[in-house]
């Protein structure tokens, strides 16, 4: 039996991609899983297909770039499964593309906020019900690009390096608290983002896949399988850590 079954889990920017495949591996597990996203349709649909599944399910609509979305989302979570034991923030953009000099205030702030101070909001109000029950795993998804740079994407860089510090600082204050908190840093994986960022087939045979000297883009439900680990016991001696999930994109 899994260590997860009965635990209660939330992923926000569920709705799609990463989010989505992880959302439904904790419900495999046997967890009780809250999704949030934006996208109200989506997220909707997915509950309904973990609880056809025979899981439990519900969705939350949350602007995470909001804090108060956030402790709503976190309310909500408690008031209808009694815990809060995992949380994957998961939710961001692609945001601006362009040089440093050329972007604009509005796109600089508006990817800090959804991929840097949302996983700051969310974690506020998750340990603060974590510390309450005396454990907890928190997982916050970086980048490989919270590890080096990448032309025209300076605000989605920054944003991920920065889920990587704030992920390392945490575990060192809640580490005795019985609270893990790692982040994961996935390369290009094949979601519906790279196709909002502009990214078409030819893109990803041409330009992309050469990055990744395992000869192709990653998938959902691997990033998912590993979420889903360092949610579990099995990862019972893992904080502060950051784990690249990249085809060997960093290694090059």
């Amino acid at each position: 039996m899994s260590d997860l079954k009965g635990k209660t889990a939330i992923v926000t920017g569920g709705a799609s991609g990463i989010g989505e495949a992880t959302a439904l591996l904790y419900a495999e597990e046997g967890c009780n899983v809250v999704v949030s996203d934006v996208q109200e349709e989506k997220g909707n649909n997915l509950v309904q297909k973990i609880r056809q599944l025979n899981g439990k399910a519900i969705f939350v609509k949350a602007d995470v770039s909001k804090p108060e979305d956030c402790e709503i989302l976190v309310n909500k979570a408690v008031a209808t499964f009694g815990s809060l034991d995992i949380a994957f923030n998961n939710a961001g953009i692609v945001g601006e593309s362009n040089a440093v000099a050329d972007m604009s205030i509005e796109g600089w702030n508006h990817v800090i906020a959804v991929n840097l101070n949302s996983v700051f909001y969310c974690m506020k109000y998750e340990l603060l019900q974590m510390q309450k029950q005396g454990k907890g795993s928190i997982i916050n998804n970086s980048s490989i690009l919270g590890q080096v740079g990448f032309a025209n994407a300076a605000g989605y860089v920054a944003a991920k390096h920065g889920v990587i510090g704030l992920t390392k600082n945490a575990a060192l204050e809640y580490s005795s608290k019985g609270i893990r908190i790692n982040a994961v840093g996935p390369a290009f994986i094949n979601t519906p983002l790279l196709t909002e960022a502009g990214m078409d087939d030819n893109v990803k045979q041409s330009v992309l896949i050469p990055m990744h000297p395992i000869g192709r883009l990653g998938e959902s439900k691997e990033v998912a399988e590993l979420v889903v680990w360092l949610s579990s016991d099995k990862a019972s001696f893992v904080t502060g850590s950051y784990y690249a999930i990249d085809g060997g994109y960093l290694a090059r």
